[in-house]
């Protein structure tokens, strides 16, 4: 009886705060099926009549990321006026992700609609939160009508996998997706990176195993349970923007998103016509925000210990 209540009581810690996680998303949906009912309301859900209900949400997002992870968001400055594709780091929970959006609608009043994979949409009852939150399939023309429409769009190239097989090392695992550099060149939109310190430690997955990795790859599922929910440090960075050059294609630009600080080489080539590209690094913008914000590998007690560290605020 003892051992098996000490066995209940560890995964109990291991899993409670992602549970809780979930319990919170279905119960925001929830209060916002109840706040259409009260208001009747029939309008699109991204249309400013669910503004109010937005900003409830936000703030209770808000409220539990300042006080579990002392969230902090940097860099809103780099933000463009209008349309522009965010390109970020995926954790093995994207909470962090769903503190930006909240803080941004809060300290903006702005709406960044999200890229998000196809189960999230067969995932039961959260219909509404889904379309009052922005999340879209990321179809080439649904993200360009959205860009057009002025808004900012964002996407993780890892997505679930990154979200699934990378770990404390973060490695970006982009493979060969290609999809958000066409897009941009097509809405002649800028991308802008961005990061996460310690997304990883505060929730992590199980040491890869290939029999889970095969079983992803053969029905793009997401099988592996995060755990953890440590309350560690958050911070998330905005990158300056990488602006949209008509010269360029999309090969080039994937290379130009891969850039590790925006310093121009000390050599240019000619091309086109007299006009000139710039060569750049290799290594990616957002693995650039890594490395210059993450302890790597992650470290738990040091993502702890910078609850405590005032010098970036």
């Amino acid at each position: 009886v003892i051992i098996g209540s000490l066995t209940i009581s560890a995964i109990l810690v291991f899993f409670i705060v992602p549970l809780t996680i979930v319990f919170f998303i279905y119960l925001t949906n929830i209060l916002l099926l109840i706040y259409q009912r009260n208001n009747e309301l029939k309008a699109d859900p991204l249309s400013d009549a669910w503004n109010r209900g937005r900003k409830t949400i936000a703030t209770f997002w808000d409220t539990y990321a300042r006080i579990w992870h002392g969230y902090e968001l940097h860099g809103v400055g780099n933000l463009p006026e209008g349309p522009g594709i965010l390109v970020y780091y995926h954790g093995a929970i994207p909470i962090d992700y769903l503190y930006f959006l909240s803080r941004l609608f809060l300290w903006k009043k702005r709406l960044c609609l999200s890229v998000a994979d196809h189960f999230v949409f067969r995932l039961p009852g959260l219909k509404l939160l889904l379309g009052v939150t922005g999340v879209i399939p990321g179809t080439r023309e649904e993200c360009l009508a959205a860009l057009r429409n002025g808004y900012l769009v964002s996407i993780s190239p890892g997505g679930v996998r990154e979200a699934l097989f990378s770990d404390e090392s973060y490695q970006l695992m982009w493979g060969n997706r290609k999809g958000f550099a066409q897009v941009a060149l097509e809405a002649k939109v800028p991308i802008i990176p961005m990061y996460t310190q310690n997304v990883r430690e505060g929730y992590r997955m199980f040491k890869e195993r290939r029999f889970f990795r095969q079983l992803y790859e053969s029905t793009r599922l997401p099988f592996t349970p995060p755990y953890g929910g440590l309350p560690v440090k958050f911070r998330t960075y905005i990158g300056k923007p990488i602006p949209y050059d008509p010269n360029i294609t999309t090969e080039e630009l994937v290379e130009k998103v891969k850039v590790s600080d925006y310093t121009v080489l000390p050599h240019i080539k000619q091309v086109h016509k007299g006009k000139f590209l710039f060569s750049f690094q290799t290594k990616t913008a957002v693995q650039a925000l890594i490395s210059k914000h993450q302890t790597i590998p992650g470290n738990i007690w040091k993502a702890l210990l910078e609850r405590f560290d005032k010098c970036r605020k």
